[in-house]
């Protein structure tokens, strides 16, 4: 297991911020506490660690990792970009001990989270701060881009590129070969069969355009 040196800070006080929490007590991180812009968390704890204040109140903390527990990619990257306008954050890469993805086989960047049961294969792109969810499987070759969401129990087939900040819903389907490109959001339980073009909203099997994202 990787040795971890500093205390980790958890952006987002949510439910996937707990889960985070959980997967760093897995991992034997310390957690120093949570930063969250909602003013109504600021001051409770969760396990006895604080929700210290808010997320420009990192700088504070500059000793600490920190990564962002926020399951929406679009303010999963809005967030970032705000902490970045005061300094240099340094972000943990946290990787669930019942994860199966071999260092030698898949490259993950900083500020990514892949979660229990999940299995990567061989010739796997994983861009920074990526959330790989709960028993995913993602297929030889894959591209992974940054601020990608993938939900609990996709499947992801080799030789498939996700474009970043596009999310992937619980259970997805995607076909070998494919390409979802930026900002796109696949619906919870869809089959893809075909290429989805930028910032679509695409449901169903097999899946089917619905709406256009306006960012």
């Amino acid at each position: 297991m990787k040795a971890y040196r500093k205390d980790l800070i958890i952006i987002g006080f949510s439910g996937f911020g707990k889960e985070v929490f959980w997967l760093a007590s897995r991992l034997g991180v310390t957690v120093r506490g949570f930063l969250d812009d909602n003013p109504e968390v600021v001051g409770q704890a969760f396990h006895s660690v604080p929700i210290l204040g808010e997320v420009a109140q990192w700088v504070e903390y500059a000793d600490c990792d920190f990564v962002i527990a926020i399951g929406n990619p679009r303010i999963r990257k809005k967030v970032y970009d705000k902490m970045c306008t005061l300094g240099m954050p340094s972000f943990a890469t946290l990787i669930d001990p019942d994860a199966v993805v071999m260092p030698e086989h898949v490259t993950i960047g900083s500020g990514s989270v892949v979660c229990a049961g999940t299995v990567g294969t061989v010739e796997i792109s994983i861009g920074a701060h990526v959330i790989i969810n709960l028993n995913c499987s993602i297929g030889h070759e894959a591209v992974i881009e940054n601020f990608v969401t993938i939900a609990p129990m996709v499947a992801v087939s080799g030789n498939v590129r996700i474009g970043q900040r596009s999310e992937v819903g619980t259970g997805a389907s995607i076909r070998q070969g494919l390409t979802i490109n930026d900002g796109a959001m696949v619906g919870m339980g869809s089959v893809v069969t075909k290429d989805v073009t930028e910032n679509t909203v695409i449901f169903g099997n097999p899946a089917k355009p619905f709406k256009i994202i306006n960012d």
